[in-house]
């Protein structure tokens, strides 16, 4: 697979949407049960523009468009964010993410991958340094 990469390639693109049930959701799954995840009041109150998605859900819902395109979840030898900015929740309606894959290096010899995520919400960056390092096949 490394002979048909190069740094700058695209290898994924996707949409991802989030709603209030969603975070309900992860909130059980989770355990993080912050009512800034649920309560605008609360969320407000403490200066945030309203409901806003788990930072967690946000970085791993990024990391699946990566798990998805090398094809094997146990590939992806290691993976960062920085948590720049949060991901506001309208109630009606839904957030979405948009998540961009470009090859940011390349190592033949390790037979890896480092992929450079851009996650936005509304052309706005939600993640910074998002790196993800695969291993190729």
């Amino acid at each position: 697979m490394t002979e048909d990469l190069a740094v700058g390639d695209e290898v994924a693109r996707r949409e991802i949407t989030v709603d209030r049930a969603r975070l309900v959701r992860y909130a059980g799954a989770s355990g993080d049960f912050n009512p800034i995840h649920w309560n605008d009041r609360i969320a407000t109150a403490v200066g945030l523009p309203g409901v806003i998605a788990h930072g967690m859900w946000t970085m791993g819902a990024a990391s699946s468009v990566v798990a998805d395109w090398i094809g094997d979840p146990g590939a992806v030898l290691d993976y960062q964010v920085r948590f720049t900015r949060p991901v506001p929740v309208p109630d009606p309606g839904a957030a979405t993410i948009e998540v961009t894959a470009v090859v940011g290096a390349l190592d033949p010899e390790a037979g890896t991958a480092r992929i450079d995520l851009t996650v936005a919400v509304d052309g706005v960056r939600v993640l910074g340094k998002a790196q993800a390092l695969v291993r190729l096949s």
